[in-house]
C-alpha cells in the first residue's frame, strides 16, 4: 500500500478566499483498484465537508457526516461512486463549512493498494412490505376524488440516507415510508447520486416509487434537483442551477426557505417550492412561509381581487411541495411528515415528476385515513375528513382572507385556482392541508 499525506493550517481567511478547496494528487497509470481517503482535524473547532472528483467526473460526497471513504472499481462507501481508478489529476475537496478565526490542523491521507479501500458493508435491509392495497393502485387506498384518468398517490419529496448524513440504508428508508403507507419518496441526498444506482432494485423489492434526487446542497440554500439527470454541481453559481436541471429534464425545487441556518438566501426563483418543510411541525399556527410565499408575489390577496387588483397567472406561482426532510428514526417525524399528494397517470418515477410539473400537487400532515386532507379536482376544491376545519383562501392578510367553516367529511367548494393557494385549518389555526 502507498500512503502520502497532506497537511494543512486552515481557517475562516481560507474559507473567504475559497469555500471548496482541492487537495490535488495523482493515480498513475497501471491499474490502481483501490483507494482511501481519510481527513483528520479538530471537528468541535472547524466543520470541513468531504467529497472527492476524479480527471474527468465526480465521484461523491459525504459533507460532514463522514472523515473517511473509500473507492473500488465494484464497490464505494456510500456517498460516492464505484468504478475505474483512471489514471491522472484527483482532488479531495473539502468543504469549509464553518471555521475558526485561527487556523486549524488539518491532515489529509491519500492511500493506495490492496490494502486500501475497505468499503463499509450497508445495514441489513428490513423484511418486505406488505403488499399494495387494490384501490387505485394505492397502497393507502383512499378515495381520493380526482380528475379523469389521473390518482391521487402519497408521497415524500424529501429524505437522506447513509449516502449523505442519514442513518438509514435506501432499503431501511424505504421499507419505513411503505410501512407509512406512502405510494413514493424522493431519495435526495445531499449533493451526490451515487444512491441512484441503487433505487430500481429497491424500489422493485419494497414495492414502491423511488424518484432518483439530489439535494443540491450550500452555506446559503439548499435545493432538490429531481429526476435521473446526472450530478448538478452545487459548487456552480446558483442561478445556474435551474437552467441546467430543465435542460436534462428534471425538476429543481426551492427548499425549506426560511429554516434556521439554512434559507434560501440566493436571489432565485425556482417553479418548484417546498413551503411545508418538517421545521414548521415544530409550530403550525407559524406564518413566515406564508410570508416567505407573499413575498415572491405568488399569491393574490382576496382584498384586491374584489378591488379590480393585478391577478397572477396561477403558473406564475410555484408549484407547493412538502418534504419531511427525513433523516433518522430519533428525529421523532417518520416519512411522509408531512405527505404531498400526486395527482398523476400512474405510480412511476416519471408520471409522479410528470403531475409535479403540472401543479397537480396538495400537501397534508400525515397520509393516513381519517387526516384532512384538501385535493382540487378542476375548478373545485374537495376537503376529505376535514368536518369542522376552517378552509382559508388566498395568504394571511391582516384580516381580509375569506374563510369558511367545512361542515361535512367530503366537500366539494367552488375554488378558483387564481384565488389560491387554498388550506385548512384546524379553529385554533393549526395547519391542516394545502392546496393550490
Amino acid at each position: 500500500m502507498t500512503r502520502e499525506q497532506r497537511r494543512l493550517r486552515l481557517s475562516v481567511d481560507d474559507q473567504i478566499e475559497n469555500r471548496y478547496l482541492e487537495v490535488p494528487f495523482e493515480l498513475p497509470s497501471g491499474g490502481v483498484t483501490r483507494l482511501e481517503v481519510t481527513l483528520d482535524h479538530d471537528r468541535d473547532a472547524a466543520v470541513i465537508d468531504l467529497g472527492c472528483r476524479d480527471p474527468e467526473r465526480w465521484r461523491g460526497w459525504s459533507g460532514g457526516a463522514r472523515s473517511r471513504f473509500a473507492i473500488t472499481p465494484g464497490a464505494a462507501t456510500p456517498g460516492y461512486e464505484p468504478g475505474e481508478l483512471v489514471a491522472g489529476r484527483w482532488a479531495v475537496v473539502l468543504g469549509l463549512h464553518r471555521m475558526p478565526a485561527e487556523p486549524v490542523d488539518v491532515t489529509v491521507t491519500i492511500a493506495t493498494g490492496v490494502d486500501a479501500g475497505r468499503v463499509e458493508a450497508e445495514p441489513p435491509a428490513p423484511a418486505t412490505a406488505a403488499g399494495r392495497g387494490d384501490r387505485g393502485g394505492t397502497r393507502l387506498g383512499r378515495d381520493l376524488p380526482a380528475p379523469a384518468g389521473l390518482t391521487w398517490y402519497a408521497g415524500d419529496l424529501h429524505a437522506h440516507t447513509t449516502h449523505s448524513d442519514g442513518t438509514l440504508s435506501i432499503a431501511q428508508l424505504t421499507a419505513a415510508a411503505a410501512g407509512r403507507g406512502l405510494d413514493f419518496l424522493a431519495v435526495t441526498d445531499h449533493n451526490t447520486v451515487s444512491h441512484h444506482l441503487h433505487l430500481p432494485a429497491v424500489a422493485a423489492t419494497y414495492d414502491m416509487c423511488l424518484l432518483p434526487g439530489q439535494e443540491v446542497t450550500t452555506h446559503a440554500g439548499h435545493a432538490n434537483a429531481f429526476g435521473d439527470i446526472g450530478w448538478v454541481d452545487f459548487r456552480r453559481p446558483a442561478a445556474q442551477w435551474p437552467a441546467d436541471v430543465e435542460r436534462r429534464g428534471g425538476l429543481l425545487s426551492v427548499n425549506h426557505p426560511v429554516q434556521d441556518d439554512c434559507g434560501w438566501l440566493y436571489p432565485v426563483r425556482t417553479g418548484y417550492l417546498e413551503l411545508w418543510h418538517i421545521s414548521w411541525f415544530l409550530d403550525l399556527t407559524a406564518t413566515g412561509p406564508w410570508a416567505y410565499l407573499r413575498a415572491l408575489g405568488g399569491a393574490t390577496d382576496p382584498a384586491s381581487v374584489s378591488g379590480g387588483g393585478l391577478e397572477l397567472p396561477r403558473r406564475e406561482r410555484p408549484v407547493l411541495l412538502g418534504g419531511s426532510d427525513f433523516h433518522t428514526p430519533d428525529q421523532g417525524f417518520p416519512p411522509g411528515t408531512p405527505t404531498t399528494w400526486v395527482a398523476a397517470e400512474d405510480r412511476t418515477p416519471e408520471a409522479i415528476l410528470d403531475g409535479i410539473r403540472h401543479g397537480r400537487t396538495a400537501v397534508s400532515r400525515f397520509p393516513g385515513p381519517g387526516e384532512p386532507v384538501l385535493v382540487r379536482v378542476g375548478e373545485d376544491l374537495v376537503a376529505i375528513d376535514a368536518d369542522g376545519t376552517v378552509l382559508v383562501e388566498g395568504l394571511p392578510a391582516g384580516g381580509q382572507d375569506r374563510r369558511r367553516r367545512v361542515r361535512g367529511d367530503r366537500v366539494s367548494i367552488s375554488a378558483p385556482p387564481h384565488r389560491g393557494p387554498y388550506r385548512l385549518e384546524a379553529p385554533d389555526r393549526t395547519l391542516l392541508a394545502i392546496s393550490a
